[in-house]
């Protein structure tokens, strides 16, 4: 499975457990990424993307938004896309 860096983790909600991620590529619902750092290394699958509160099937380079995640992430974690 290759990795492909799409972001970079810009601040975490412990409360939902939203990453706020800054994304350097496109983001889509159903797109499988892994989030690595210092103390954070996970894989998981995309159910929901957020920007401003709406909800959004894709997200594009530039865009600075939040994705529940399964475990906390800090900022500067990168996050990589898997792809077959």
């Amino acid at each position: 499975m290759e990795k492909k860096e799409i972001g970079r983790v810009s601040h975490y909600f412990g409360k939902p457990q939203v990453a706020a991620i800054v994304l350097s590529a496109t983001l889509k619902v159903g797109d499988k990424i892994s989030i690595q750092g210092h103390t954070t290394d996970f894989e998981m699958v995309v159910k929901s993307i957020q920007i401003e509160h709406d909800s959004l099937p894709e997200a594009k380079p530039g865009d600075n938004v939040g994705i529940r995640v399964p475990d906390k992430v800090r900022e500067h974690d990168v996050v990589y896309k898997l792809v077959e």
